[in-house]
């Protein structure tokens, strides 16, 4: 099972250790294109502050996150797991899991990033502030530099299982699963059960506690099929639209009672 994430807006601080080694991510044949996006934010940011902070899409009171990103190679590095926080993150509690199901969260968890591409929650990174949805001067649209590179790894990152795409629209755009590996892909939304309205906040909440609960299980479904029964063994109220025809990913709406 590969679980697609989304990262936190929100970061925790970089840590006091060893600065990144590009060399030491996963995926590594992201690793020119990771470069190349490395570079231009750590200069856009370093020569003009108000430039970098409009193409980031910061307000004044986030001056901070470009001088946090123009010193993103001297910075210390932590676990990817530990950098990003917010709702999502705080339900999932990568920190209190047992340590087999923090195996396979390692294993089976890769947080889509517009600065890295994609990373594995035990990959050091330092903090930073460089969203999906940036246009960078030299590189452009994020979301569409990272297609060609992303389509070259995720194929063999996906491997035979199945993949829960739980991204957000602008990190989605970035890798689209296509042909064999789109028909085992299984997209969940949250809807609020009496409406059928989607959620927004308790959206990122419950996907984090799904995430959590087939850690926790050891829950390795083969496909989307497998994931709803497994989903409903573990409790979730869940609804499945399976797919019209081969090659297309299944849709899971997980019913809950709270909007909040």
């Amino acid at each position: 099972m590969l679980v697609l994430l989304p990262p936190s807006e929100g970061k925790a601080a970089s840590g006091r250790g060893a600065p990144l080694r590009p060399e030491s991510l996963s995926l590594p044949g992201l690793a020119g294109a990771r470069a190349a996006v490395l570079a231009e934010l750590v200069e856009l940011c370093a020569a003009d502050e108000e430039k970098a902070r409009e193409v980031l899409g910061l307000s004044e009171g986030l001056r901070g996150e470009v001088v946090k990103n123009a010193g993103l190679l001297q910075a210390g590095a932590r676990p990817a797991g530990e950098v990003y926080t917010g709702v999502l993150y705080d339900a999932l509690g990568l920190a209190t899991l047992d340590a087999a199901a923090r195996k396979r969260a390692r294993s089976s968890l890769l947080v889509f990033s517009g600065l890295w591409g994609a990373v594995r929650v035990d990959d050091r990174i330092p903090s930073y502030r460089c969203s999906m949805g940036v246009r960078l001067p030299g590189l452009g649209a994020l979301g569409a530099y990272w297609r060609g590179p992303m389509a070259a790894v995720m194929p063999a990152a996906a491997g035979d299982g199945l993949v829960l795409d739980l991204r957000s629209a602008a990190y989605a755009a970035a890798w689209r699963p296509k042909g064999e590996v789109a028909g085992r892909t299984a997209t969940v939304r949250v809807l609020h059960a009496p409406t059928r309205k989607v959620v927004s906040h308790f959206n990122k909440a419950t996907k984090g506690r799904i995430v959590r609960s087939l850690l926790e299980a050891g829950a390795a479904p083969a496909g989307p099929a497998e994931l709803l029964e497994a989903l409903r063994d573990l409790g979730y109220v869940v609804e499945c639209a399976a797919p019209e025809r081969a090659g297309k990913a299944w849709s899971l709406d997980v019913l809950v009672d709270e909007v909040h």
